[in-house]
């Protein structure tokens, strides 16, 4: 297999991720707009149900991706890929022409399910089988292109938003779905000419060259991994969503409320998160692609570094030393932590990658459900101020929780691989 072949379909993956870069904050760095044509007079209520919104996202993320990456395993990654790009179209149109919240909220499933059911199942995937060399940088990748977006996005929304084309906002991200239809159906996928070819396994049998590679992959542990292993594999997912949701979509609401700073000034706050998480992504697939830093050893410091982050955050709480605590906690908390946990995942517990992108992005999608849904409810209930800084107390929490599972991870490692951590 040569991996230039497969470089269209890289560039395919990193359009679609760059694309939901800026649509999954279309939501939060448009909320005043969202919820005054939703027909919104009272801000905490408006601001509940931007909420319910992000929440209706999470919820379709959760729902979709276990089976989205069944299928994915089935069908190939180029229809999942094509799918989601199209459900795209229809969800981010549907949020530009309503003033309904429900219709607004029923748009934000589906792009749920095309984000996690579609792309995640497909594209993480398929981003490892192009370049199966550097994997976890090819993953590490996803999240620059997130990140690139993450911090154009909020600024130009802010720029829109005064000009009183606050619409372009949505039409941008809406136009580039339309090339991410262009560029999947173009696109060669590496797992789906996996599929046609045929090797002959350890057992004698006739297998195509994906099942082959499991198998490989199983033949590595000297011992099957016990089942606190394998839930820390999947529940890392939760807790590292848990923290990098937290931080992009509500960094320029603690900055507003918490803070005192401008909306401008706040909205700095979110590209400056952005901005950490780029040259995290930079650094981290330098380390781990050039250096052969093992994923395993990058999660381990991404969570101590994280909790060290929010709890600057928290405690000291003017304008300058929030920007520095917050780009700490874009550098080690959305620099590729979730891709290198996905890469986790797989190693400890190898299987069809459609099939542990699913079970792991499920939990990724309970997080982004459950987040802004404790966040709608609280800020109902004690306010937007307390609520936010509330939420980001427990990101703390996640994070210490990740340093322990961490630790134990590379207590298990040599005796899972027999060999040392490097």
């Amino acid at each position: 297999m040569k991996a230039k072949k497969y470089i269209l379909s890289l560039i395919t993956i990193y359009l679609c991720y760059f694309t939901h870069g800026m649509q999954v904050l279309m939501l939060s760095q448009n909320k005043i707009q969202f919820y005054e044509k939703w027909g919104y007079t009272d801000p905490s209520a408006g601001a509940a149900a931007v909420s319910m919104a992000i929440t209706a996202l999470g919820f379709g993320k959760f729902l979709s991706v276990w089976i989205g990456g069944e299928i994915s395993d089935k069908i190939g990654r180029k229809i999942m890929a094509i799918t989601g790009s199209i459900l795209y179209i229809v969800c981010i149109g549907g949020l530009l022409i309503t003033d309904s919240m429900v219709v607004a909220c029923i748009c934000s499933f589906l792009a749920g399910i095309a984000t996690s059911g579609c792309w995640d199942s497909s594209l993480y995937p398929a981003s490892q089988e192009s370049a199966p060399k550097y994997a976890a940088s090819a993953l590490v990748g996803i999240k620059f292109f997130v990140s690139v977006a993450g911090i154009i996005y909020p600024l130009l929304a802010v720029h829109f938003a005064s000009t009183g084309n606050w619409e372009m906002n949505i039409w941008i991200p809406l136009v580039l779905s339309v090339f991410c239809v262009i560029f999947s159906l173009i696109s060669p996928f590496a797992y789906d000419d996996m599929m046609k070819e045929t090797k002959t396994g350890t057992d004698g049998t006739a297998k195509n060259a994906a099942e082959k590679e499991i198998e490989e992959a199983k033949a590595r542990l000297l011992v099957k991994p016990n089942k606190l292993v394998n839930f820390i594999t999947m529940f890392y997912a939760f807790l590292c969503m848990f923290i990098m949701y937290g931080g992009q979509q509500y960094t320029k609401a603690f900055g507003m409320n918490n803070c005192g700073m401008t909306e401008m000034q706040s909205a700095g706050l979110t590209s400056i998160y952005t901005v950490g998480s780029i040259v995290a992504v930079i650094f981290w697939a330098f380390i781990m692609g050039k250096l052969q830093w093992h994923p395993l050893k990058v999660v381990l410091i991404d969570s101590i570094f994280t909790a060290i982050a929010l709890t600057i955050v928290l405690v000291f709480r003017t304008p300058q030393v929030v920007y520095l605590g917050i780009g700490l906690l874009g550098f080690f908390a959305a620099g590729g932590a979730l891709q290198a946990g996905l890469r986790l995942r797989q190693e400890f517990c190898p299987g069809p990658k459609g099939r542990n992108t699913g079970i792991y992005n499920t939990w990724m999608g309970l997080a982004s459900c459950f987040l802004p849904y404790i966040v709608s409810s609280m800020t109902t209930t004690i306010g937007e101020t307390s609520a936010v800084y509330t939420m980001m107390a427990l990101l703390l929490l996640a994070a210490i929780i990740a340093t322990v599972m961490m630790l134990y991870l590379v207590g298990q490692f040599k005796k899972i691989f027999g060999v040392k951590l490097s």
